[in-house]
């Protein structure tokens, strides 16, 4: 089970043209948009990473916005820990745990997660706040992150699991998010 006290958020790359262009861009936004509020609500921790933005483009609007006042981590490999900055954060984030979301689900994200994965963190794969360039390309990663012990959540599913009670001073604020 999630737990606020060790568990954190990574948003992988979701920017300039390629956010616009994936399977099911503006649910995908959408989505992403209630994970990082529901996530900004219960106080995770939140790492926020960009691939190359001087030629991919800045991250889509919106979800900068939300995840203001955190800066990006610039990254040139497609996995995360290509970038001593995204190592150290991850590192003195103090949880064992991740949420992930972002694009392109086969690439960067998939990168990124099996390096996690690899240096002992539990990670879940938030499925619908990630997608690729097509739906055969997500499924695709997500079968083999399955395989590789990743576990599979969804926005809601999570940010519940992360309340864990109606009485809860959160609650109500999750619940906003979600309808």
């Amino acid at each position: 089970m999630l737990t606020r006290d060790n568990t954190g958020l990574i948003v992988v790359d979701i920017q300039g043209k390629l956010a616009e262009i994936v399977h099911q861009s503006e649910q995908l936004i959408t989505n992403t948009l209630a994970l990082i509020q529901g996530a900004k609500v219960l106080n995770l921790p939140i790492l926020w990473l960009e691939q190359n933005p001087e030629k991919l483009g800045p991250t889509t609007p919106a979800i900068a916005a939300a995840l203001v006042p955190r800066e990006p981590i610039t990254k040139y490999t497609f996995d995360g820990f290509g970038s001593v900055e995204f190592e150290d954060a991850v590192k003195q984030s103090g949880v064992g745990r991740w949420l992930v979301c972002g694009i392109e689900t086969h690439i960067c994200v998939y990168q990124t997660v099996s390096s996690l994965v690899h240096l002992g963190y539990d990670v879940e794969l938030v499925c619908d706040c990630v997608s690729s360039r097509t739906l055969a390309n997500k499924e695709l990663a997500i079968a083999k992150l399955t395989a590789n012990g990743v576990g599979i959540t969804g926005v809601e599913m999570c940010l519940y699991e992360l309340v864990g009670d109606c009485r809860s001073g959160e609650f109500r604020d999750i619940l906003r998010l979600i309808k």
